[in-house]
């Protein structure tokens, strides 16, 4: 069974930068789509970025367009989301989650059927 483990979040000022991995346990990570998600308190999960089993096609959510870039190395079975120029507002756990036999990524949390346990994400002002 697929288990997803994120990291590299953590505590950073407005304008820096981070930069997150979620590494999957099994060796068909090529064949399903990944996606990263945020929920700050008090708020409903929302999409951030999605890839493509494959790598070659991204979405982003608009708030975080130019500025974050999500992508995949699948020898690794790892997904990144860099992040840049961030903001308060960006202040969230943010969770991997695999779409699980589907090649193409979506922006509902609702296609998705593995989730990691998410890793924090302050941004100071």
């Amino acid at each position: 069974q697929v288990q997803l483990v994120e990291s590299g979040g953590g505590l950073v000022q407005a304008g820096g930068s981070l930069r997150l991995s979620c590494a999957a346990s099994e060796r068909t990570f090529s064949n399903y789509a990944m996606g990263w998600f945020r929920q700050a308190s008090g708020k409903e999960r929302e999409f951030v970025a999605g890839i493509s089993s494959g790598g070659g096609t991204t979405y982003y959510a608009d708030s975080v367009k130019g500025r974050f870039t999500i992508s995949r190395d699948n020898a690794k079975n790892t997904v990144f989301l860099q992040m840049n120029s961030l903001k308060p507002e960006d202040t969230a756990v943010y969770y991997c989650a695999a779409r699980l036999g589907y090649y193409s990524t979506s922006y509902y949390p609702h296609n998705y059927n593995k989730w990691g346990q998410g890793t924090q994400v302050t941004v100071s002002s």
